[in-house]
């Protein structure tokens, strides 16, 4: 049977993992995609795409690089496994990209050009790709055409997908207003890029019956052009994905569980616990460093939700009579075993919240309630579990 107590005693310590984390970073060929084009060309839709991250985890994931450049890491800067600089303002302010060369030319090992299927004004795109082309001719540049249906309004996706995987696919079956504008993007586009993919990734709710259109093209061109020592993230990216939400959280339950056990020590006293400042600021402690662990803020928005379903001494004693009918002790034995339970909820609540938030879903102070109710009862049989351990 797991005991909380074991768990802590194996974890490794912020040293140790701050140094493994520093090896991982020097020695795994983490791959750098520049992505290139207008405002609204698609290129969130395309990180979303490879990755799997929420729209609104992107949103808040990009930091300043330069003054028109931004960076995003993936999954986080922690320790990332792919890195997308976003070269913003295209189209909007005259961009010049010397900053960008002299900062990222080593670092970016892809360019991704996004240009929108009806969109024809390019000069703005072309002009600043021709310099960095040229600073680095060697680098791999892939056209992504996107937004298709701007050229079908009212129409779904051909099917099935008649383009190929070829650098500059073709198709007789496309509508001629699309064959014009990809034909018209591949001329003017030419001797800037090495490869052209039309996409059309969109979302549930854009009514298609497709919504990852050329995603498996997109994807395939991505991994093709690639340096060979960088291909291996891209193409076990749902598997490592996985892996780190796995590792998240489980580095939040060893969070989890020390302060649930912090709170039941400092219970353990002939005082009602819930009189307690000291279990009160160890609950408060556990929600700010879940947050930062899970790259969230901590709005008032937010904290009023939590406050009104986990915290308040008139919330507690309420939740303390429907507790006691799992915790067979009394006295202080009942004072710690109610404060390690109390704690271990809020923080497996609040940890559930957050990779919700991280998905793109905001639960209801009625699903994070529910979820802090069935914790409250793990929590406590946890702590009857390992209680009888000791005891044996």
């Amino acid at each position: 049977m797991w005991n909380p107590l074991q768990s802590l005693r194996w974890s490794q310590t912020p040293d140790e993992i701050a140094a493994q984390r520093e090896l991982l970073l020097k020695e795994a060929p983490i791959p750098c995609l520049w992505l290139f084009g207008k405002t609204g060309s698609g290129k969130t839709s395309i990180i979303r795409y490879l990755t799997g991250a929420a729209e609104a985890e992107i949103g808040s994931g990009f930091r300043p690089q330069t003054k028109l450049s931004q960076l995003y890491a993936f999954p986080d800067e922690d320790l990332p496994i792919v890195r997308f600089l976003d070269t913003r303002g295209l189209g909007e302010a005259a961009y010049d990209p010397k900053a960008d060369i002299a900062q990222f030319d080593e670092e970016a090992h892809l360019i991704i050009v996004t240009v929108r299927a009806t969109d024809q004004a390019m000069a703005e795109v072309i002009e600043p790709l021709r310099v960095i082309r040229r600073e680095n001719p060697e680098r791999p540049i892939l056209l992504a055409v996107t937004c298709l249906h701007d050229a079908y309004p009212g129409e779904q996706h051909i099917t099935p997908d008649p383009f190929t995987m070829e650098a500059r696919p073709q198709s007789s079956e496309v509508s001629e207003t699309l064959s014009r504008c990809l034909s018209a993007h591949y001329d003017r586009f030419a001797g800037l890029f090495d490869w052209a993919v039309p996409i059309d990734l969109t979302k549930p709710e854009d009514g298609f019956d497709v919504t990852d259109f050329g995603g498996e093209r997109l994807k395939h061109a991505v991994i093709d052009l690639l340096p060979a020592a960088f291909r291996q993230t891209l193409m076990r990216m749902e598997h490592v994905r996985n892996e780190l939400g796995d590792q998240l959280r489980q580095r939040s339950d060893r969070t989890i569980i020390a302060h649930s056990l912090v709170a039941a020590s400092a219970a353990a006293v002939p005082l009602p616990w819930i009189d307690i400042p000291a279990v009160m600021a160890t609950q408060s402690h556990l929600l700010h460093r879940l947050a930062t662990d899970y790259h969230q803020k901590l709005d008032s928005a937010t904290l009023l939700k939590f406050s009104g379903v986990v915290g308040g001494r008139i919330a507690l004693r309420m939740g303390m009579r429907g507790l006691l009918k799992f915790i067979p002790w009394v006295g202080m034995a009942a004072n710690a075993a109610a404060a390690f339970a109390f704690t271990f909820g809020s923080g497996k609540a609040a940890s559930w919240y957050f990779r919700e938030v991280r998905a793109g879903h905001i639960p209801s102070a009625d699903e994070l309630r529910e979820v802090y109710q069935d914790q409250l009862k793990v929590g406590a049989a946890l702590w009857k579990t390992t209680g009888e351990e000791t005891d044996a």
